[in-house]
């Protein structure tokens, strides 16, 4: 799943109708939709990137460096990389994280790893005309338009696995985000549900409440996210976090 461009351009085009689907869709997919497995499944290197600026902040550095060393990913840590990875990368990562950690730490890891993901998200990859416009749309009008860009965008955090997203309502929409095969899945999905979170609440102004129902890393059939306005709208006067927005974007890819 490659990218169109570098940045979410997508947020200001609707031509991909099935971006955001019916119920019915939500279901299993057919196996023709899957991707060869002649190709190396690409993902974007904030899932190792982030995660270790997490560690290091969390744990500090000491820990880092061995938990990426334990993961064969020790020159990631050291050169941070810059452009798609192979997603067996953030997964190794991930599955140390969650066997060397206790189960509270490794959330805690992912969690802060998926808002700073988040966070680089808004701040690189959102052009600046939709960060100023989608907050001041109709919530259920910048909720819809946010989950195209996320669909058109999902190689970003889906990597190999398939991903389908769900609106249902105007005023306080309930949005359905589903990965089968996540090649990310850890118990309870910290990190999407993080990066998830910061987008919705940033973009559609709105305090949002983000479920996990189902989780393949606990046997279910695939990782699904509820995200609902929980607390009515933030001020209409909130703005992205303008650190590093302005500042020329070095990375090939997200």
């Amino acid at each position: 799943m490659m990218p169109a461009s570098e940045t979410w351009v997508g947020l200001a085009e609707t031509e991909n109708e099935d971006a955001v689907l019916s119920p019915a869709a939500l279901q299993t997919p057919s196996a023709t939709e899957s991707g060869s497995p002649a190709v190396t499944a690409r993902i974007g290197p904030n899932a190792l990137v982030q995660t270790g600026q997490a560690l290091s902040a969390l744990f500090g550095e000491t820990t880092a460096r061995a938990l990426f060393e334990r993961a064969g990913l020790i020159d990631r840590y050291t050169a941070a990389p810059r452009v798609m990875l192979d997603e067996a990368e953030p997964r190794r990562l991930f599955n140390v994280l969650c066997e060397d950690l206790s189960p509270v730490d490794s959330v805690q890891v992912l969690a802060d790893a998926g808002h700073r993901t988040g966070h680089y998200l808004l701040t690189n990859r959102i052009p600046k005309p939709a960060r100023w416009l989608l907050p001041r749309l109709p919530l259920g009008l910048s909720t819809r338009i946010l989950v195209r860009a996320i669909a058109a965008h999902s190689w970003t955090f889906a990597g190999s696995g398939r991903f389908r997203g769900h609106v249902e309502a105007w005023r306080r929409p309930v949005v359905r985000l589903v990965i089968w095969s996540n090649p990310l899945a850890t118990p309870g999905c910290p990190w999407h549900g993080a990066v998830f979170e910061r987008l919705f609440a940033t973009l559609t102004a709105s305090h949002v409440t983000v479920s996990h129902p189902r989780c393949s890393a606990r046997g279910d059939d695939c990782c699904e996210w509820t995200i609902t306005p929980s607390a009515g709208p933030l001020p209409r006067a909130r703005s992205c976090p303008r650190d590093g927005a302005d500042r020329p974007d070095r990375e090939d890819r997200l």
